[in-house]
């Protein structure tokens, strides 16, 4: 079978390509290829690996993948994938899971930073404020909504356990063989929203969840909760954010995953003036950049390809209904 890796890899990256898949596939490298090439190695692929496939594999180039069966990303997040342009018979993977640990540490970082004030307090000091009357919450004692129990909601439960908080979790069965609080489906977020001090965002962007947070919901979450989204940011309503948070100055946000990203946009963009409140903290998308993590993700996306090799199930398959 031959496997086209359409997104760029370093030298190390490329060894590991063809030390764990080389004994399965005959592999080619599309991002080195010279342009009169490109056609023939798209036409001939029967596995396609990338990380952005909008980037990776230009437009005019997809009705090429004639006999394309896989396509695996890179990537945790399956919404860049132009679905209604590929054959409904090709099977599409995400990355589930492969940055998990950097981006459940970089959750609970904002959540203490917005608990403890880092930033309005260390600003207050660059002011002459010395303020040892504002009380900080506390994370032990207190209950973590999480909506996506996947890879990242786990690892980020796991970190929570240790510092005493109660999960809540939501995953799409309902079902899991964590230790938690309580697990259940969006049918369950009112519960969620209402009982967490903290709610944490990992779920992926879909049909069904974009816009998963408006009005209405943050109207539903505790006055003083902490919000934090490390997914996307169109799982939560702009305008509707922005105003809950200018009207409440105890509810808190931290914003990883923006509506506007120099990923799929000319440039960083946002509709509101976010960074004139106190009680946001923002990051640029980058929670998930550690040494060495564009490898690590590669090993994971292979041990997939290879499981299509042996003809093995699937992990992260996507549901084209889900995006169309």
């Amino acid at each position: 079978m031959k496997l086209v890796a359409a997104q760029r890899l370093n030298e190390q990256m490329t060894d590991l390509l063809i030390k764990k898949a080389g004994e399965h596939y005959d592999i080619d490298l599309l991002a080195t290829a010279p342009d009169n090439e490109r056609a023939r190695l798209l036409e001939n692929a029967d596995v396609i690996l990338a990380m952005n496939l909008r980037r990776d594999i230009r437009e005019e180039e997809i009705p090429l993948l004639k006999k394309t069966r896989l396509i695996q990303i890179t990537l945790a997040g399956a919404d860049i994938i132009p679905y209604a342009r590929l054959r409904p018979d090709i099977t599409i993977c995400s990355n589930g899971g492969a940055y998990s640990e950097p981006i459940a540490e970089h959750a609970i970082g904002m959540m203490l930073s917005l608990a403890r004030d880092f930033l309005p307090l260390h600003r207050g000091l660059s002011e002459g404020v010395f303020d040892q009357k504002t009380p900080h919450k506390m994370l032990a004692g207190s209950t973590l909504g999480i909506i996506g129990f996947g890879g990242i909601g786990k690892k980020t439960a796991d970190i929570a356990r240790a510092f005493g908080m109660k999960i809540l979790a939501i995953n799409s069965t309902g079902r899991t063989d964590r230790g938690v609080d309580f697990i259940g489906t969006l049918s369950d977020l009112d519960r969620v929203l209402r009982e967490s001090d903290f709610l944490l965002l990992t779920i992926g962007l879909n049909n069904r969840t974009r816009n998963l947070i408006g009005e209405r919901e943050l109207n539903l979450m505790k006055p003083d909760a902490v919000l934090i989204n490390v997914a996307r940011g169109d799982l939560i309503d702009e305008k509707s954010l922005y105003d809950h948070l200018k009207a409440n100055s105890q509810f808190k946000a931290g914003i990883e995953a923006w509506w506007i990203e120099p990923f799929n946009h000319p440039k960083f963009e946002v509709h509101y003036p976010f960074f004139e409140l106190d009680n946001v903290l923002g990051s640029p998308h980058n929670s998930y950049l550690t040494e060495g993590i564009y490898f690590r993700a590669l090993d994971k996306a292979l041990d997939n390809i290879l499981r299509f090799a042996r003809g093995e199930p699937l992990k992260n398959v996507q549901r084209r209904e889900d995006y169309l």
